[in-house]
């Protein structure tokens, strides 16, 4: 089953909270300081300063263990830092109680690898799922809601009573991007969004995430690996290296110093990716 397409312009549906587009404001809506992330004997993080400014999608790259996943869930409190500090949305995340904490999540939408949905829950019931632990909506206004997000990602009706194993992995990112976004979320956490999607459909979610982080002034925090999604969608980019973080465009990172730097985007996948072969 075929996604449904989307819009030729963002149009808010019935019963839809649509944040006003907050162009580029330099204010930064995450900003880390001296992160110390570590497992044991083993640092992944060390000293690490980001800030994440509103309304952009920043695209987190870096090799395998440079702890891309790591950081994404230190931010949203699934990981404690072992130091340092974060402001998430203008708060201080390590002086927050356990009812604060949540109230910021809330704040925040969340899509792990392959949307991590309940396999023994339709598509409408998982994403019905923040909206029973987080409000107290009646039965009926929640399951408007959930319709309401699966067709903003390109789902058709018939698809919120689909089990995520009756369907194909695009589609199940797609239903887990419904549940991240159920609560009408600031920021967008996304943990490789693309990651086993062919190039089509890749190219497909590239599009429905920046027609979604425009319509609805999201800021986005991508980790991924994906050349092609950090040249389509990206404002900035994200390094993590040697235990710390390069930011810039990626016009700024591919003529950079450092050895991996120009092995990852001057390479043959690199250079096809920026337009350049």
């Amino acid at each position: 089953m075929l996604a449904a397409p989307l819009p030729a312009s963002p149009m808010p549906a019935p019963g839809l909270c649509v944040k006003p587009g907050p162009g580029r404001n330099p204010e930064p809506v995450i900003a880390i300081r001296g992160l110390i992330t570590r497992f044991g004997d083993q640092i992944i993080h060390d000293g690490l300063d980001l800030d994440v400014r509103r309304g952009e999608v920043l695209g987190v790259v870096g090799g395998s263990g440079s702890g891309k996943s790591v950081l994404l869930k230190t931010i949203v409190g699934l990981l404690a830092p072992s130091a340092g500090t974060i402001h998430l949305l203008g708060h201080d995340t390590g002086r927050l109680t356990p009812r604060q904490r949540i109230v910021l999540q809330e704040r925040c939408g969340v899509l792990f690898q392959d949307g991590a949905l309940f396999g023994s829950l339709s598509l409408i019931d998982n994403v019905k799922v923040p909206l029973r632990e987080h409000t107290t909506l009646s039965p009926a206004l929640m399951d408007e809601i959930a319709r309401v997000k699966l067709a903003m990602v390109g789902l058709p009706p018939e698809a919120g009573a689909k089990y995520p194993s009756e369907i194909s992995g695009g589609m199940r990112k797609r239903a887990g991007l419904a549940r991240a976004l159920a609560l009408d979320p600031e920021i967008l956490f996304l943990d490789e969004p693309t990651a086993g999607l062919d190039p089509i459909a890749a190219a497909a979610f590239d599009d429905l995430i920046r027609y979604l982080q425009h319509g609805l002034g999201l800021t986005v925090f991508m980790v991924t690996h994906d050349l092609d999604s950090l040249a389509a969608i990206s404002d900035r980019v994200a390094v993590l290296l040697e235990q710390r973080v390069i930011i810039g465009t990626l016009a700024d990172l591919r003529n950079g110093a450092a050895p991996w730097l120009r092995a990852y985007f001057q390479g043959p996948r690199g250079r096809a990716a920026l337009g350049e072969e």
